[in-house]
């Protein structure tokens, strides 16, 4: 069977620490965009970049097309496509400029170079291998790169079978920007399309936020919109948190006091996720209120992607005790 898009690829359940190292391999969680590339099978066949939804990119990432001539006929790679900034970090803000570029594709291409970090191969030569043990897959990618020298733009995710490493990855390698976490595979396990069946554990660091709105009621306070100030001293969106528990929703009930007409966000049009255009309709509230929360370091200019998690209350703190939030603006936030 040629292994031939759309396809689904294989996920990973979310969990907050690593599993037994006993038949496990871990890789490095890098924060970009899934995405499974196909070589052509065949002289005159299209080079295809196809999204974790199915969508076929590849007009958005000419850079990369141009690449993947160079590689073998009949070969399908998953992997994380990741762009550089000008300081050379990972930048999720220029990945998501490259992958709505339109007529500027090839402009953007040569300003800002994709990368492509593999670290799962479904097929090569227009073998199958979704049935083949990972240890054995990850045998013949590392064989890919290595036989072919493969270089910029593509790059092998590390991986590695001592959970020690793995726990090292996952304190310290995620302190750069664009890691942020540790994957764990079984070695003896195949590739099952759109089956979670692998374990991805994210950094979480504990910290503070305010309080400044709520969706439901003040009675029964259901996501809290976090916030916090600028170097100008303008509070910013900075998360939404996971759905309180009914405890924890009823306790900070009896803290929460409606906003008055001058509060920061009164106009604010709120979504329901990252990138979603599904407007929120939150009640805010004064923003005098410090949450504890665990958020992963999946951050763009300091707003996290992801929903945190709200641990407690802090009475004991003020809004001076908020970490201020990074001016995106440069010298304009002075």
């Amino acid at each position: 069977m040629v292994v031939r898009p759309p396809v689904e690829p294989m996920l990973a359940q979310a969990r907050d620490t690593l599993p037994p190292p006993t038949n496990s391999a871990f890789q490095l969680k890098f924060d970009g965009f899934r995405a499974l590339l196909f070589t052509p099978l065949r002289d005159g066949d299209l080079v295809l970049l196809q999204t974790r939804r199915g969508a076929l990119v590849q007009d958005q990432f000419p850079d990369l097309v141009a690449a993947a001539r160079f590689l073998p006929n009949g070969l399908v790679l998953d992997g994380e496509l990741a762009v550089l900034d000008h300081h050379g970090q990972l930048s999720f803000t220029a990945l998501q400029r490259r992958a709505t570029a339109g007529r500027n594709a090839r402009t953007l291409a040569a300003a800002m170079p994709a990368h492509f970090i593999a670290f799962d191969v479904l097929q090569i030569d227009g073998q199958e291998l979704l049935d083949d043990p990972f240890v054995r897959r990850r045998e013949v990618l590392e064989a890919l790169f290595a036989d072919h020298r493969l270089g910029t733009p593509w790059t092998l995710c590390p991986s590695t079978t001592d959970l020690a490493v793995a726990e090292m990855w996952l304190h310290e390698w995620t302190d750069v920007p664009g890691v942020e976490g540790v994957v764990a595979k079984s070695l003896t396990g195949r590739y099952r399309p759109g089956v979670r069946g692998w374990t991805k554990v994210r950094r979480r660091n504990t910290t503070e936020a305010l309080i400044g709105g709520v969706t439901g009621t003040l009675r029964r306070p259901q996501v809290l919109l976090l916030g916090r100030y600028d170097t100008t001293g303008r509070l910013r969106l900075v998360g939404k948190t996971t759905p309180l528990k009914p405890g924890p929703a009823l306790d900070l009930a009896g803290h929460l006091t409606a906003a008055g007409p001058h509060h920061p966000w009164t106009g604010v049009r709120f979504t329901a996720s990252w990138n979603s255009r599904t407007l929120l309709e939150p009640v805010l509230v004064a923003p005098v209120l410090v949450a504890e929360i665990s958020a992963d370091v999946s951050q763009d200019h300091g707003v996290w992607r992801h929903p945190v998690r709200y641990e407690r209350l802090r009475l004991d703190a003020t809004d001076a005790d908020v970490p201020r939030m990074p001016c995106r603006y440069g010298p304009a936030c002075r």
